[in-house]
């Protein structure tokens, strides 16, 4: 190690508070009430203001994200604001940040708040007169291999829908841009020139500032102790100095975010666990770097590095992460935590490979600071599910500073509105369940996490700790079988089964962006689905059962479905539930068991938010019961023309379409047991049926009907099978495909909307007047030609699409159709703007008349957009006509 980091060694820990604070402009004074604002009064260190007796929203955090959200607030026309900080404002993970603020974010609505942040930042200083220490220097995320620049191109692609500027170079002009990058092993480079960096402690300074002059109430050095709830709802806030009553709380408190939402007396889950983070500061350079040098981001290296003081900031996402309070023991306020060289030194050793010429730079300080992560590398947001009125952002994986500005808008527009105004879902808190909130689950997962900010991931990749959390009672049977896994909220689920005799370890280990390994292996399962007879554990659907003494439940149902549920006992009905913009909250299929009772199947992923939907608009009425059965049943999906002689020969009942219609549920024995629900539908529009069992009975009715199935060909498939199916028929899935701004209307399903009837509904409103103007973009289907399966690119989702040459829109899921022989992208297009500005609406014309292009990272590949599935190249298949009505089922 050179010289220059034993000399740091020396430097005592303490040192840390006198050397970095003042440049990194860190602000505070006082006890008690936050001084800076001239409009707050000042109080002494001898006495502490009081806490107010109310406020409509008290927000427990100091922090650029709590601060971020009363300043958004604020803005927004919220008085009676109360921000509280344990320690100093300011004073956590907020003081310690290494504020680059950079828009290259995996997911696209990461990339849109940081987008935001970048502006807020900007205009921060002219608003307040507070220096907020902005500096636009681009950045540089590097590629040391070609799959790295290809996830690069990909992500260059999705960032120029957004609008954000970019582009991918070469290593010539790296080094045109930065003086001291070593260009030698590298392949080129994602250039984002609007990157910045700034001081995280001036800009929460100046969001502190602007909040206060709009109103908001400060105060420090007042620690929460527990949020009362009262019938599912917030009352108050009770704090080390007093009790605060409140319709409104927000949990920002960063590190103690988890503890606070478990100290509650009705525990909230907050899964995020803390790992340390480690950077260097050196003294300045013998060429001082100008502070608008690129900051450098090395994927490959694990290593970023930006200009400060003249010298470098370098930190990096370690292999081996540090995870951290896992006994409980928290600090007050966020101290730099104790060095350790020898688990910087690879991201020491790849920051002087990337850059050799700072080789005798005098290191000035080791920072060791606590991060946050969560279990999926993605931010928590939103209300919480159990506690009305409890929201909670917290969660940045290490990109708080960039997220704060955008998230902190998106939360108070939440509050206010009771939506954001852009699709949060995978930030949304309620995509995870308590099951998550275990310490020792979040303590794996998180080491596992972290590494992963910077791991090449490929598509279909999966976590690999905090597995096996939720299995169906087949797991170990079908683990025997070759089945391989993915997870799904904590369910394993088969994604296909592997031949005897394959190379098993080598399937597991195979990442590529183009044409994998298994793709034979699916291949083969969807040809059994077509002509025999496939099984798919699909166990993991969330299943509820709403029944009621009167006509209640029915009541519930057709206020919140948009489809009609007055049907007759027996019969399966696909709908959507919308909010009152008309966009999908749920899309799910209900079964009417009885006069007043209800079957409700949805998504995997849907099991919180959806019970916490339906849970929302209930009234309270004791003779209507809701109750998650999720756990009582095995679901098993038997596809195929065959599947009506398996069934038929253990049921000893005919199958056929004249005895069983399509979209019918009927209860039945299967072998030995008793009291199946057996479905009339695949979610895929292939013929066959689900089997909805007693858990008890699910491993007596799977041996049934694989010892059967036998003589039919039968074998297991798994949810890639369903996934090629699915897609080639045109199917959107929830939370790919749709969301909360996707109205019916704009994909293809008016036909499952109740117009006709005079019954209100959730979102009618909404949809007659879209009905009236017109929809401004549509769901389409893009079969790619001239796209070589083996040697070009596969798409994945997010691509962008074209229209006669103009960007229309992007894709929301890909398959390969072993059908059509082609891959296929589901997505939204949407037609230029008017000659104002204004939108126009979209027309089966402008879809059908246009030539259209996929960008796959950077390359575009000419595809064909249909409104409809290509069911002609499916006559080959020579389906009787009852059979062909199970391809207008959708699935989940």
């Amino acid at each position: 190690m050179c010289s220059c980091v034993r000399s740091s060694r020396a430097m005592a820990p303490a040192l840390l508070p006198r050397l970095l604070l003042p440049q990194m402009g860190f602000r505070l004074a006082g006890r008690g009430l936050w001084t800076s604002p001239q409009c707050l009064a000042v109080s002494g260190d001898s006495q502490l203001p009081p806490v107010p007796g109310q406020a409509r929203v008290v927000i427990c955090g100091g922090g650029i994200v709590g601060t971020s959200v009363a300043y958004h607030l604020a803005k927004l026309g919220w008085t009676d604001i109360v921000l509280l900080e344990q320690g100093r404002l300011g004073a956590g993970t907020t003081r310690l940040c290494a504020g680059i603020l950079s828009m290259a974010k995996p997911i696209s609505i990461e990339s849109k708040m940081a987008n935001y942040s970048s502006s807020l930042y900007q205009q921060l200083e002219e608003e307040t007169g507070v220096k907020t220490g902005y500096v636009k220097t681009g950045s540089l995320c590097l590629a040391q291999n070609q799959d790295r620049f290809i996830s690069l191109k990909r992500l260059a692609t999705r960032l120029k829908v957004l609008g954000i500027n970019c582009n991918i170079i070469k290593p010539k002009e790296i080094a045109k841009l930065h003086p001291l990058v070593n260009i030698h092993d590298l392949v080129g480079a994602l250039h984002l020139p609007d990157d910045a960096v700034v001081s995280s402690p001036d800009v929460n300074h100046a969001l502190a500032v602007a909040a206060a002059r709009q109103g908001v109430q400060i105060l420090d050095r007042t620690a929460v102790q527990q949020v009362v709830v009262e019938k599912g709802h917030v009352m108050a806030v009770e704090t080390d100095r007093g009790s605060i009553e409140c319709e409104y709380f927000v949990n920002c408190a960063g590190q103690w975010a988890y503890e606070l939402g478990q100290a509650s007396e009705v525990k909230v889950s907050v899964p995020l666990h803390g790992c340390e983070h480690f950077y260097l500061l050196t003294k300045p350079l013998q060429e001082p770097l100008a502070p608008n040098t690129p900051v450098i981001i090395d994927m490959d290296g694990r290593m970023y590095a930006r200009p400060w003081q003249g010298g470098l900031l370098s930190g990096g996402f370690e292999k081996n992460p540090k995870p951290i309070f896992t006994e409980g023991r928290n600090q007050l306020e966020i101290q730099n935590m104790q060095e350790d060289w020898d688990h910087f030194e690879p991201m020491l050793s790849a920051l002087l490979r990337r850059m050799p010429h700072i080789e005798m730079a005098e290191i000035l300080q080791l920072v060791n600071c606590p991060e946050s992560f969560t279990p999926d590398m993605r931010c928590l947001m939103g209300e919480t599910p159990g506690v009305s009125g409890y929201y909670v952002l917290a969660g940045m994986n290490s990109s708080g500073l960039a997220f704060a500005g955008g998230a902190g808008k998106y939360l108070a527009e939440w509050m206010t509105y009771g939506y954001p105004t852009a699709n949060v879902w995978p930030l949304d808190i309620k995509r995870f369940g308590n099951l998550q909130s275990s310490r020792t689950f979040l303590r794996h997962r998180v080491m596992e996490v972290m590494p992963l900010l910077y791991e090449l991931k490929v598509p279909r990749w999966d976590f690999q700790t905090g597995r096996q959390l939720r299995t169906s009672p087949l797991y170990d049977r079908l683990d025997t079988q070759g089945a391989r896994w993915m997870e799904k909220h904590g369910f394993e689920r088969p994604k296909y089964f592997v031949p005897p005799g394959k190379d098993l370890l080598s399937l597991d280990q195979s990442k590529t962006f183009y044409k994998p390994d298994w793709f034979d292996i699916v291949g083969a399962e969807v040809k059994c689905c077509k002509e025999a007879v496939c099984v798919i554990d699909m166990s993991s659907f969330t299943k509820f059962e709403l029944t009621s003494t009167g006509n209640q439940a029915l009541e519930l149902l057709q206020y919140l479905c948009a489809n009609d549920l007055d049907v007759p006992v027996g019969h399966i009905v696909h709908t959507g539930m919308l909010n009152e913009r008309g966009g999908y909250e749920n899309d799910c299929s209900v079964v009417r068991l009885s006069k007043n009772s209800f079957f409700i199947i949805s998504p995997t992923d849907q099991q919180v938010h959806c019970w916490s939907w339906i849970k929302k608009h209930m009234p309270n009425d004791p003779h209507l019961h809701l109750e998650d059965v999720s756990w009582k049943y095995t679901a098993l999906n038997l596809i195929g023309p065959r599947a009506m002689d398996v069934l038929a020969e253990l049921s000893y009942v005919s199958m056929t379409p004249e005895h069983f219609p399509s979209m019918f549920c009927k209860e039945m024995s299967v072998g030995y047991a008793n009291g199946i629900r057996v479905m009339s539908m695949t979610h895929t529009g292939e013929p066959g049926f689900m089997l909805y069992i007693p858990i008890e009975y699910a491993l007596h009715v799977y041996n049934e009907v694989m010892s059967v199935g036998q003589k039919y060909g039968i074998r297991n498939a798994g949810y890639y099978a369903l996934r090629s199916l699915r897609i080639e028929k045109f199917f959107a899935f929830w939370g790919q495909d749709l969301d909360t701004f996707t109205t019916p209307l704009e994909c293809g399903r008016e036909f499952r909307v109740k117009f006709d009837k005079d019954t209100n509904f959730l979102g009618r409103e909404a949809l007659l007047q879209q009905r009236q103007e017109g929809v401004f973009r549509r769901f389409v289907m893009l079969v790619l030609e001239d796209h070589d399966t083996e040697l070009d690119l596969w798409p994945w989702w997010g691509e962008p699409v074209y229209r006669s040459g103009q960007l229309a829109g992007t894709t929301t899921s890909s398959a390969y159709s072993y059908t059509l022989e082609r891959h296929v992208c589901l997505g939204f297009v949407s037609p230029p703007p008017g000659p104002e500005g204004l939108p126009t609406p979209i027309t089966p014309d402008f879809i059908n008349r246009g030539d259209y292009e996929v960008n796959i990272a950077g390359q575009r590949y000419p595809a064909k957009a249909k409104l409809y599935p290509f069911s002609s190249l499916f006559t080959q298949q020579k389906r009787r006509k009852e059979d062909m009505e199970l391809s207008n089922l959708q699935g989940k």
